[in-house]
């Protein structure tokens, strides 16, 4: 996708109204005469007054009667006109919007000259413009503005909100979206992603400042404005120092001496400048660099969708580039540089590539290893790790043993960002965060996931496996399992027709049995259901008094059955899903001392396979299993 045209328009949008004949309906109508008369951009002004001359109503209706909203994970879309979509009138109504909620949040007139926002993009069309258009809002409302000049890594943005103590942070990203996608996210005072209730007054707040104010457009406000200032030459360095003090000195020296070599692939994000600078620090042998996926290029050309949970489609160049160079492990970024994938090769020539869970295992058992090496005095009962009911129990597993306290909750990395800072402020040490799409928090460093610290701690750790006892990350993984137990996971998706398809399914499942409730057991009594946590309507049976502590959210559906065996599944679904789905998520759980792993795997397979035949009724309510389906 080229990028979005940026010459003013010749004809004034006035002028537009008068020879253009409108549909009729009111408020469609409505709509195209707000964008006529906001749009300055010729190429997205273009697409709706073509459409209208067009008299394709129906696409009008979509793009122009909705509007994009900003949720819990930011505000995502494809670059196209429309108040449905991402282009420059939405953006710099978020701006807009975003800008009001800090200055009620903050009235004082002083913070904002101080203390400021910090602004960043990725390497995606419009990305730059886009940040440019939002510097710009800011500075028009005396805000003191950090406006990073070059493309950066995700991670900076929260960095820089603690290390300069700004207000907020927006970064410019799709992260691992189509490259017909862009967007944003906002962080807040804390440095973590914004969440209940911050996420839902942004969005009332861009819904009323939509119309862009004249001053927005003008981007010559961004020369030389005594309010705005570059904060790469300062942050850069004190990203590094801050992640290197997470590596003991004794696993520095190890690395240095060590000969394991890393192929690197950021698909063809922003990491490679970022990641090359990491693994100098932590003296690493200099990465491999997957030479058609080095440089930013927001084509993608050699994917079809920049996702590293795509697994081997993803880290295929990858791959082929480690067996040119002999080399055993793989490294990859998302494209914004938040999220860490790893392969290894077996010994029996295969690759291996880690699930978002068993990297979590390794990373997780890794930074309580190098806490206990790097505090003179650790006290690993005052130690935290975090992860979410939809990942894998491993480290939960780990804490019974270690003693440290694992916290489970809902599958939102804001929520595990806001959640660390809490903990950390009542005195507790944080040692690691995780979800299991590959997002990770190594410390406290800053508080949301981060591609390049956790790749740092990974490459260190396997370096010193191999330099230490000559093992891989492979058997580092089945050792963690032989002391802690067996764990495995499942995830997929089922679509669905409707939305209402799938309040129906979950209407059936709260009223399954004929005395009514939830269902008690699977296979015909087989497997029994032993608890039941459903957080749309707030119930816990693990509890006495029944409540569930954890976050209810009636928008959405979410229902975690524990079967007696160690197996768990949660099936949810998502706000505002474009296609109306089902995701499910199984884990099961095994004992130290059950090392039959194939008949615990098989359980998990024949568990999860029955549950949705049982609970919801694929064939009844025509769901799809897109694994099963061709083009």
């Amino acid at each position: 996708m080229s990028a979005i045209g940026r010459r003013k328009v010749a004809m004034s949008p006035q002028e537009l109204l008068k020879i253009l004949v409108l549909s009729g309906d009111e408020d469609l109508d409505k709509q195209i005469r707000f964008w006529v008369l906001w749009d300055r951009n010729e190429a997205t002004l273009n697409q709706v007054t073509g459409a209208v001359k067009e008299q394709d109503w129906d696409a009008l209706r979509i793009r122009l009667c909705s509007r994009i909203q900003y949720l819990r994970t930011g505000m995502r879309g494809g670059m196209r006109a429309g108040f449905d979509s991402i282009n420059d009138v939405v953006i710099i109504g978020a701006a807009q919007g975003i800008c009001a909620y800090i200055i009620d949040f903050y009235p004082s007139i002083q913070k904002r000259t101080e203390q400021g926002v910090v602004v960043g993009y990725d390497g995606r069309y419009n990305s730059k413009r886009f940040a440019h258009l939002i510097a710009t809002v800011f500075l028009n409302n005396d805000f003191k503005v950090y406006l990073f000049s070059r493309m950066v890594p995700t991670p900076f943005i929260p960095f820089t909100i603690v290390t300069l103590k700004c207000l907020a942070g927006i970064i410019v990203t799709a992260s691992h979206n189509q490259k017909e996608d862009n967007g944003l996210k906002v962080y807040w005072t804390n440095g973590a992603q914004v969440m209940e209730p911050h996420d839902q007054r942004i969005n009332e707040y861009i819904g009323n400042h939509m119309e862009p104010k004249p001053s927005s457009w003008e981007l010559t406000m961004l020369d030389g404005h005594p309010l705005l200032e570059d904060p790469y030459r300062l942050i850069f360095p004190q990203f590094y120092e801050a992640l290197k003090k997470l590596i003991p000195s004794v696993y520095l020296e190890s690395n240095e001496c060590s000969q394991l070599r890393f192929v690197y692939t950021p698909l063809h994000g922003v990491g490679f400048t970022f990641m090359r600078e990491a693994f100098y620090q932590a003296r690493l042998k200099p990465l491999i660099p997957v030479p058609e996926q080095k440089d930013v290029d927001p084509e993608f050309p050699t994917l079809p969708k920049p996702n590293p949970e795509a697994g081997r489609d993803a880290l295929k160049l990858g791959i082929k580039k480690a067996e040119q160079e002999h080399c055993t492990l793989i490294l990859a970024n998302d494209p914004d540089g938040d999220r860490l994938a790893v392969a290894e090769l077996d010994p029996r020539g295969r690759w291996k590539l880690f699930n978002g869970n068993e990297l979590a295992a390794l990373l997780g058992w890794w930074a309580l290893d190098s806490y206990k090496v790097r505090v003179a005095k650790p006290q690993v009962s005052n130690c935290i790790m975090i992860g979410t009911l939809i990942s894998s129990r491993i480290l939960a597993s780990m804490a019974r043993v270690e003693g440290f306290v694992y916290v489970e909750g809902i599958p939102s990395f804001p929520w595990i960002a806001n959640r660390a800072l809490e903990l950390e402020k009542s005195g507790r040490t944080v040692l690691f965060g995780f979800e299991d799409c590959f997002g990770y928090m190594f410390g406290m460093t800053l508080p949301d996931k981060d591609g390049i610290g956790p790749a740092m701690q990974l490459a260190s750790m396997a370096c010193h496996l191999r330099s230490s006892r000559n093992i891989t990350l492979i058997e580092k993984l089945r050792e963690i399992y032989e002391v802690y137990g067996f764990h495995s996971t499942l995830s997929l998706f089922l679509e669905a027709e409707s939305k209402e398809v799938i309040d129906d399914i979950f209407e059936n499942i709260r009223n399954s049995n004929p005395d009514g409730g939830y269902p008690k057991s699977i296979l015909d009594g087989e497997f029994e259901v032993v608890h039941i946590r459903d957080l749309t309507t707030g119930l816990d049976t693990s509890f006495p008094d029944r409540k569930a502590r954890m976050p209810v959210d009636e928008s959405i559906h979410m229902i975690t059955f524990t079967f007696t065996n160690g197996y768990m599944v949660t099936l949810r679904t998502e706000a505002n899903a474009h296609i109306p789905k089902i995701k499910i998520n199984a884990d099961i759980a095994g004992l130290p001392e059950e090392k039959d792993w194939e008949d615990l795997q098989d359980k998990l397979n024949k568990m999860t396979n029955a549950v949705i035949q049982e609970f919801l009724q694929p064939e009844e309510y025509a769901l799809i299993d897109p694994r099963r389906t061709s083009d």
